[in-house]
C-alpha cells in the first residue's frame, strides 16, 4: 500500500470519472469481478473499502475482515446485501438526489413516447414514408384525461408527480403508508391503485418484496385502455405477464426502460408493436453520471476522514469505529 492511504478495491467495471478520482485519494486496486475466488490473501488483509458497479454477494464482502465501507455506484443497491453489510458493521453509500431529476424527465419523456408513438412517427419520417404514403396515422392514446399512478413515492416518484402536475392529469400513489402533506390519492394496495387509474409508472427498488408485483391480477386491473411505464427495476414486473397483456390488448400499451434479464430483451417484447423500449439509459447523461462517479469517491473520502458517510442507506446509519 502506497503511502500509508487506504485501499479500495474496485471489482469488475467501474465508471471511468471514479477510476481518475480514486487515485487521488486512495490506494485503488483492480479485480475482474465480485468472485470471492478472485481475493488473494494480500487482498483479503488490506481492502478497507470496496468501490462497486453492480451486485456484490455477501460472500465476497465476507472476504475483507477489515472492509470498512461500499460505496455503490448508483441510487439503487439491490445488488448489495446491505443487512448483511450492517450485521458486519460495514457502510453502505448510494447516489441519491444527483440523478433524481433526471430519471424524473426520462419517466416523462418515455411516457410522451409510450401514448403518441413519437420514436416509430419519427422512423416514418426518416424512412421516407411521410413522402410517400403521407401522413403518420393519428395515435390512438393520449395523455389528456389520464389518471395516472406512481408505485413508488420516494424522491424520484415526487419529481415525476411534480412534472405530472404541469400536464394536468391526476395524480395517485402506491406505498406502504401514505405521505403527509400530499393532495394525491394513496391506495394501500397496487392492485386497488391499478383498478382506479389508466396509467401507472414504476419507480420502486428492485427487492424481494416488490419482485414481479405488476403481475397478471395487476395488468388485468389496469385494464384495455392502461398504460405501463417502468422506469424502477425490471424485476418488479412479470415479463410473461405484460407480454401476455399486450399481446392479448389486456393494456393498451407500455414504455420500459428495465428488463428483467439486462441487457436481453426477450423477443416477444421487441416484436410489439406497443411498447417503447430503452436501454436503461433513466440517468444517463454524462452530467448526471459525472455527479453519481464524485458522490461515490466523496463518500469515501468523507468516511475516511470525519468518519461519516455523505449518504448512508438506511441500513446502515452508523458511524465509523475509530481507534
Amino acid at each position: 500500500m502506497s503511502n500509508n492511504r487506504q485501499r479500495i478495491l474496485v471489482p469488475g467495471k467501474m465508471n471511468q470519472r471514479v477510476l481518475d478520482r480514486l487515485p487521488d485519494h486512495f490506494d485503488p486496486v483492480f479485480i475482474a469481478a465480485t468472485d470471492p475466488a478472485l481475493v488473494t490473501a494480500e487482498l483479503s488483509s488490506s481492502v478497507a473499502g470496496i468501490a462497486v458497479q453492480g451486485k456484490i454477494p455477501a460472500e465476497f464482502v465476507d472476504a475483507f475482515p477489515k472492509l470498512e465501507i461500499i460505496a455503490n455506484f448508483g441510487v439503487g443497491y439491490d445488488g448489495v446485501d446491505a443487512v448483511h453489510a450492517a450485521e458486519r458493521s460495514v457502510m453502505v453509500t448510494n447516489t441519491p438526489d444527483v440523478l433524481t431529476e433526471e430519471v424524473a424527465d426520462t419517466a416523462i419523456g418515455l411516457l410522451l413516447n409510450t401514448v403518441r408513438c413519437f420514436p416509430v412517427a419519427e422512423q416514418w419520417l426518416r424512412q421516407g414514408r411521410w413522402v410517400k404514403e403521407g401522413a403518420f396515422v393519428l395515435t390512438p392514446l393520449t395523455l389528456r384525461g389520464r389518471t395516472v399512478g406512481l408505485y413508488g413515492l420516494g424522491r424520484i416518484g415526487l419529481a415525476i408527480a411534480k412534472r405530472l402536475e404541469a400536464f394536468g392529469v391526476s395524480i395517485a400513489y402506491h406505498t406502504r403508508t401514505p405521505r403527509e402533506g400530499l393532495a394525491y390519492t394513496h391506495y394501500t394496495t397496487l392492485k386497488s391503485m391499478a383498478e382506479a387509474v389508466d396509467t401507472i409508472i414504476v419507480i420502486v427498488p428492485g427487492t424481494e418484496s416488490t419482485r414481479r408485483t405488476v403481475n397478471a391480477e395487476v395488468l388485468q386491473a389496469l385494464g384495455p385502455q392502461g398504460v405501463l411505464i417502468n422506469v424502477g427495476r425490471g424485476t418488479t414486473v412479470d415479463e410473461e405477464a405484460l407480454i401476455d397483456a399486450l399481446q392479448r390488448g389486456v393494456i393498451a400499451a407500455a414504455g420500459l426502460d428495465v428488463f428483467e434479464n439486462e441487457p436481453h430483451v426477450p423477443e416477444a417484447l421487441l416484436s410489439l408493436p406497443n411498447v417503447s423500449l430503452l436501454p436503461h439509459v433513466a440517468s444517463a447523461s454524462q452530467a448526471t453520471r459525472d455527479a453519481m462517479a464524485d458522490l461515490v469517491v466523496d463518500n469515501l473520502v468523507a468516511w475516511f476522514e470525519t468518519g461519516a458517510a455523505l449518504t448512508p442507506v438506511p441500513e446502515t446509519p452508523f458511524k465509523r469505529k475509530t481507534a
